[in-house]
């Protein structure tokens, strides 16, 4: 069943987060202070709305490299998906030529902090690390032919780096967060 993001209010301050790299290392929210802005992205490996766009998730994060900083964050239960777990995670970041770090939230905690609902759920913040955007990549889903350009994600972040409000914003549609029993957000 897909489910949507939920609309965190914009202005809304990035939670802070270390996180265990799935190339190993440690990613932490303060590694990235400093970029003009920061997108966190929700994923997952066997999501079929994150299958749909995972290769337009890589070249965007590639276009825009240099000019803000990504990371992604897998927090469904690695138990129960085995298909998210740090190997199967390693090979979407190489099939899908993800250029950011891809952290594990085997907590969950990191997801119940940024509301994140969904897989592919996406976080755009500023130079100050307030959100800006909180919305769909695209139009592109499985079930339908539109091509995958990251047309909102690109729209949104043109209009951060100007210092500029983002666009109209849609929420994403994905697969839910696969919450561990007593996990699932109030």
């Amino acid at each position: 069943m897909a489910v949507s993001s939920f609309m965190v209010p914009l202005g809304t301050p990035a939670p802070d987060f270390d996180l265990p790299a799935v190339g190993g290392g440690r990613v932490a929210l303060r590694d990235l202070k400093g970029a003009p802005a920061t997108l966190v992205i929700f994923l997952s490996n066997h999501c079929p709305y994150v299958r749909r766009i995972e290769h337009g998730i890589g070249a965007f994060a590639a276009d825009y490299a240099g000019r803000i900083v990504t990371v992604a964050i897998a927090s469904n239960d690695m138990v129960a998906y085995p298909d998210d777990d740090a190997a199967h995670l390693a090979e979407q970041a190489r099939r899908a030529g993800f250029p950011f770090a891809y952290l594990l939230d085997e907590t969950q905690e990191t997801a119940r902090a940024y509301r994140a609902a969904c897989t592919p759920d996406f976080f755009l913040y500023d130079g100050d690390l307030k959100l800006a955007y909180r919305g769909e990549f695209d139009g592109a889903r499985p079930k339908n032919d539109v091509p995958v350009t990251g047309s909102s994600l690109r729209a949104a972040t043109d209009a951060v780096l100007a210092g500029q409000p983002a666009p109209e914003q849609a929420p994403s549609l994905g697969c839910g967060i696969k919450w561990k029993p007593g996990n699932e957000p109030a």
